[in-house]
């Protein structure tokens, strides 16, 4: 009985959330039918020659994804439960921001949203490697030496051969995959490099090798003047820091190191004064640079509390609505109330990952569900912080929604490292009944031979 209560809730969330998608993606399907059938109807036509009209005018791909998406939603969240023991509100929750992204991405774009959902599924693929990874692996230390090398070169790649974007060279073109970000593939490393030397060594002397590798990671990051990347790097770092230590002086005197530099970067690089500028007062170039942060703002305005609709508005006005500002098309087309309900999802995913982050028995796991968490949790709250223009914006994608390859596969792949630290948790606490089990099956058994004595 307790086992099917506790499964109901997470029965009736995916159930909500493939008829969201379901709907969601029908009425996009049948967009173009009703524009032709209101027309025909006006014109006298037979209902014969309307639902032939109606049938060959659907739209086949979002036909498609709208069995798709409900199917992998389910097939993560409950089939993969049976290869190892996952965090199932955590799935649910993974797979309806997913699955957000990809519904308005297709109404925007629908060749972008396909490949949003190509990229989807091949994150659940990286999720379920990473989980399978944490795992089964038992020992980090040859597997993190290898990393910093190996991380390093990476990273290096956009200044070697890389192209800007947005005052940024953190792209580098690859063969047969297109654009690539190294830093989005790094950060995994970063995590699991800062938790091993983390939690085997608490003096600041002894776990200089990662903080070498950080701080070599943040100079090759302002190389490229990627600082919004930098940010996500040292942020977490200095929160991982903290956790194992509790060192509240050091850990002060890293967030006014972190100040001093945002100061320094202020001053050194033309487009953080300009991301300041606009910030404080958009509406002094409203049609120049401050032209796409007063577009998101009039957006979110249009949407009101429940917005204008699925694929209505004026989204394309926003000139990186489909990455950086995604959050306000979000709130344009389902409204503010909905756009309050993904902040609230994302905070539920935060409150998991620390969950798991405090039931872990090693220092290493916890450390490493801390650092994945407090990452997602950064981002999150940096980007849509920007967007609403609460602080000046940084230019990173919004975690599992945006549009792009790289970005969806790290963010699925920090999921999976969370799944198999959950999966960890689950394991050792099987371990536990098993033992508890095992005495109370040998007290009775003293209890009787005593008794018999």
């Amino acid at each position: 009985m307790i086992n099917r209560a506790q499964k109901n809730p997470i029965r009736l969330l995916v159930g909500a959330i493939v008829l969201f998608e379901v709907i969601a993606l029908l009425q996009i399907a049948a967009k173009p039918s009703l524009i032709q059938i209101e027309a025909l109807i006006r014109a006298g036509t037979s209902w014969r020659e309307i639902l032939t009209v109606l049938f060959r005018s659907l739209d086949t791909d979002a036909l498609f994804l709208a069995a798709a998406l409900p199917v992998q939603c389910v097939i993560s969240t409950f089939l993969l439960n049976r290869l190892l023991p996952i965090d199932q509100l955590l799935m649910t929750l993974t797979n309806f921001l997913c699955g957000v992204g990809v519904v308005i991405l297709y109404s925007m774009l629908p060749e972008v949203g396909l490949r949003q959902a190509l990229w989807y599924t091949l994150g659940l693929g990286a999720m379920t490697a990473c989980s399978l990874m944490i795992r089964f692996v038992r020992d980090w230390k040859a597997l993190c030496w290898l990393m910093m090398p190996v991380g390093a070169a990476l990273l290096a790649l956009p200044i070697v051969a890389g192209q800007w974007n947005n005052g940024a060279k953190n792209w580098v073109s690859v063969p047969l995959i297109g654009m690539f970000q190294p830093s989005e593939v790094v950060k995994l490393a970063e995590l699991l490099i800062l938790a091993r030397f983390f939690s085997a060594r608490r003096r600041l002397s002894k776990m200089l090798p990662a903080v070498v590798f950080i701080v070599g990671c943040l100079g090759m990051l302002l190389l490229q003047r990627d600082l919004g990347t930098a940010l996500m790097y040292y942020l977490p770092a200095l929160a991982l820091y903290f956790v194992s230590t509790g060192n509240v002086l050091m850990t002060t005197a890293g967030l006014g190191g972190g100040a001093a530099a945002a100061i320094a970067g202020y001053h050194l690089f033309d487009h953080v004064r300009v991301r300041v500028a606009i910030w404080l007062n958009p509406w002094a170039d409203a049609l120049g640079k401050g032209y796409q942060i007063v577009q998101a703002l009039m957006a979110i305005g249009s949407g009101s509390l429940f917005g204008l609709g699925l694929g209505l508005g004026l989204p394309r006005k926003i000139p990186a609505y489909h990455t950086d500002f995604i959050f306000a098309v979000i709130c344009e087309q389902f409204g503010i109330v909905f756009g309050l309900c993904v902040v609230l999802i994302y905070i539920m995913i935060l409150m998991r990952g620390f969950s798991i982050a405090m039931r872990s028995r090693q220092s290493f796991y916890a450390l490493l569900a801390f650092g994945c968490t407090a990452m997602l949790g950064i981002q999150t709250f940096v980007i849509i912080a920007g967007v609403i223009k609460l602080i000046p914006l940084t230019g990173i994608t919004l975690p599992l929604v945006s549009y792009g390859g790289t970005s969806l596969l790290s963010c699925m792949a920090l999921i999976g490292l969370l799944q198999g630290v959950s999966s960890r948790v689950e394991a050792d606490a099987d371990q536990d009944i098993a033992i508890v089990e095992a005495s109370e099956i040998v007290y009775q058994d003293n209890s009787e031979g005593a008794v018999a004595d």
